[in-house]
């Protein structure tokens, strides 16, 4: 199992650029940088910076086939990744009786 820096995740997702690569990967499949950069209005090597913060945060896998890399995602990756994050930030009980007699009050 792959051990996950929830930083690096957090950081992954919080530009807007990544996030529509990972989208792309994630509903049409493996990509290389060139086919990525004709969706973009960005340069070859700003989607490949891009795409290296991915790859750390272990979001998204490459091959080399020739000169090109293809992308991919990790979609059992980022599942457990959200699932983190999810069991972090959400309380494991929730007593909403509390809430409603604090409302009432």
């Amino acid at each position: 199992m792959t051990e996950f820096d929830l930083t690096a995740f957090c950081k992954a997702l919080g530009d807007e650029t990544r996030q529509k690569i990972l989208q792309i990967l994630l509903v049409e499949g493996e990509k290389c940088v060139s086919e990525l950069v004709e969706r973009f209005n960005l340069a070859q090597p700003t989607i490949s910076h891009h795409l290296s913060f991915l790859k750390y945060a272990n979001l998204i896998a490459s091959r080399k086939e020739g000169k090109q890399i293809y992308y991919w995602a990790e979609e059992d990756n980022i599942v457990e990744c959200c699932g983190m994050l999810y069991t972090r930030f959400v309380p494991v009980e929730l007593n909403l009786g509390t809430e409603k007699e604090a409302i009432a009050d």
